[in-house]
């Protein structure tokens, strides 16, 4: 249990920390202003027994009471509201922690880690953390004091009572260590259980277009129901495990409490305890145990508390890419990629080897677009390129400056990307396009809407550029996101631009305005497309087909056409493709 606390408190960071002992220390002064109580009754009660009750006697001892009383709601207050803020800091902190940990990450990570793993831990485990683990800190932790405080005034009063609270405190803890060592077995399960709930419940809202397109209702909702029937069973299964222990445990401190009681009764009929300290022994029975029986309670929740902790040190110990580089700007944007190799798992699987010895030399200012079977590596090579993953071996330099010297964010610094899905922040238009450069004007987002073609439709929203729209842009059209995506990658006027598949779903009717706003993005740019349509990429400086990771054929495409091969193939597909009528 004190390691459990001490590794939370540590979690916590120095700040926080420091308020959480902070409240320990008052913790002590409250259970002594509890304890305060105690003399007060016995002066009572010897005033009475020896008929001394006078006046005086009682508004000392209500003073006490009251000033006790009035002391103690001072102290937890502050107490309390030192390690509230405490928690719900921490969990703030950590939070923008992970945020900010995961924006280094290696994209691979994220393929490797559902969105419902990533969701609990930044979700579930650290609302648990600001909400349960404080509690559980609290309760826990003054539990003990209040306890230990009236135990060591009780061996004070007398040692014969005190030392059999000192012995029901020992047996509490002992059987609170099975407690606790039961609860430790099962929280690993309910962690595991509250994971694949948060992400089979994405997974199903997600896909719920699908689910009712295909009439998949029953098959689809089966791996939902079994995920929530297990979490129901696993939670079952910790209440019938942990409740009767915890019951044994509030037993056992009643019974001491009745030898209390017992005892006390035996020294005064035996003429060695006075009356008054009898029934004063026989009232801190009562109190002695009273704040340890809800400690120990909550105390079944610390394993929760201490997997939350993993959790998240798990997350914050993923290694991220080396981004401790200098800040540079490159003389010029040249890229060039050579004897690049990569495998998504560390291991170097040759069945995980994605890009195979690829070298080509990209000038500034040209147009690189590349084809190639699904699956052949055009993505990975664009994301290697602007440092999504690092290559397995080989290099790739920007401006003769390998991509690993810079800092991360003076790298992204030259990228712009417009992918094939579009995500758009449930915010308002402007602060969509202003993702680019936060600080722009209204007429500088109206500019960059403008040469993306989307101004016309914007303006005919209820709210124009306040408009807010759903999350994931849910609201747009996909050629709207598109040139919505594209005014955003105006604004950010970065001189290197990937377009991956930007125009693969959009309908005829867009496709005039998105490739007008595509020509605006990429005026005097450096511009890498992966594309499937002709027209997009005949007039590239250079094409490159990828196929199994592997550059297979280079050149323009009139070169190309005339050689047997997939390019040759490609191209008379989507010929034939654009030439068939119904």
């Amino acid at each position: 249990m004190i390691n459990i606390l001490k590794r939370f408190f540590d979690f916590c960071g120095k700040e926080n920390k420091k308020k959480f002992y902070t409240a320990l220390v008052l913790g002590v002064v409250y259970a002594m202003l509890e304890a305060v109580k105690i003399p007060a009754i016995l002066l009572l009660l010897e005033g009475a027994i020896n008929q001394k009750l006078t006046g005086n006697l009682i508004l000392t001892c209500l003073g006490m009471l009251v000033a006790s009383l009035a002391a103690a709601a001072i102290v937890k207050y502050r107490m309390t509201m030192l390690q509230c803020e405490a928690g719900y800091y921490t969990t703030s902190g950590k939070r923008i922690e992970i945020a900010e940990h995961m924006r280094y990450l290696p994209m691979g990570y994220f393929n490797k880690n559902s969105l419902g793993q990533i969701t609990n831990v930044t979700t579930n485990t650290m609302e648990q953390m600001a909400d349960v683990a404080t509690r559980v800190v609290m309760m826990t932790t003054q539990g003990i004091l209040t306890t230990a405080i009236i135990t060591i005034m009780l061996l004070c009063f007398d040692v014969r009572i005190g030392v059999i609270a000192v012995i029901g405190m020992i047996i509490f803890f002992f059987t609170n260590s099975f407690l606790q060592k039961r609860s430790k077995a099962l929280a690993p399960r309910k962690a595991a259980s509250d994971e694949t709930v948060v992400e089979k419940v994405l997974e199903y809202v997600q896909g719920i277009a699908e689910v009712r397109s295909y009439n998949m209702v029953g098959s689809s909702s089966k791996e939902l129901n079994d995920a929530i029937e297990e979490n129901r069973n696993i939670n079952t299964t910790m209440e019938l495990k942990l409740v009767p222990l915890m019951q044994v445990q509030n037993l056992i401190l009643k019974l001491m409490g009745v030898v209390m009681i017992m005892t006390s009764s035996y020294f005064y009929l035996a003429g060695s305890m006075s009356l008054q300290n009898c029934i004063g022994m026989i009232i801190c029975s009562f109190l002695v145990f009273e704040s340890l029986g809800s400690a120990g309670n909550f105390s079944t929740l610390l394993r929760v508390v201490d997997l939350g902790v993993s959790r998240v040190e798990e997350v914050m110990k993923l290694k991220e890419m080396d981004i401790d580089g200098k800040e540079i700007t490159p003389e010029n944007y040249d890229i060039d990629v050579k004897n690049v190799d990569f495998y998504y798992d560390e291991n170097q699987n040759m069945h995980t080897k994605i890009i195979d010895n690829v070298s080509v030399h990209i000038p500034e200012k040209t147009v690189t677009a590349i084809v190639g079977p699904s699956g052949g590596g055009k993505t990975t090579l664009c994301h290697l390129i602007s440092r999504f993953w690092d290559v397995s071996s080989g290099s790739i330099s920007l401006g003769g400056e390998d991509v690993k010297n810079y800092s991360m964010d003076s790298l992204m610094k030259n990228f712009s990307f417009v992918f094939q899905n579009v995500y758009l922040f449930e915010d308002t238009i402007a602060n969509n396009i202003r993702f680019g450069r936060p600080d722009a004007s209204m007429e500088q987002v109206m500019e960059a809407a403008k040469a993306a073609c989307c101004h016309d439709f914007i303006m005919r929203l209820p709210n124009g550029y306040e408009t807010v729209i759903g999350e994931g842009g849910a609201s747009l059209s996909g050629g709207e996101k598109q040139r919505i995506s594209i005014a955003r990658a105006i604004m950010k006027d970065a001189p290197i631009i990937i377009l991956d598949e930007a125009t693969a779903n959009v309908d005829p009717e867009n496709e005039k305005d998105l490739m007008t706003a595509i020509d605006a993005l990429t005026k005097e740019k450096t511009l890498l497309m992966i594309a499937h349509r002709l027209k997009t990429v005949e007039h590239a400086n250079q094409i490159l087909v990828l196929d199994q990771g592997r550059i297979v054929q280079q050149g323009k495409h009139q070169e190309l056409i005339e050689q047997t091969g997939i390019y040759r193939n490609f191209i008379m597909e989507r010929k034939e493709a654009v030439g068939w009528k119904l």
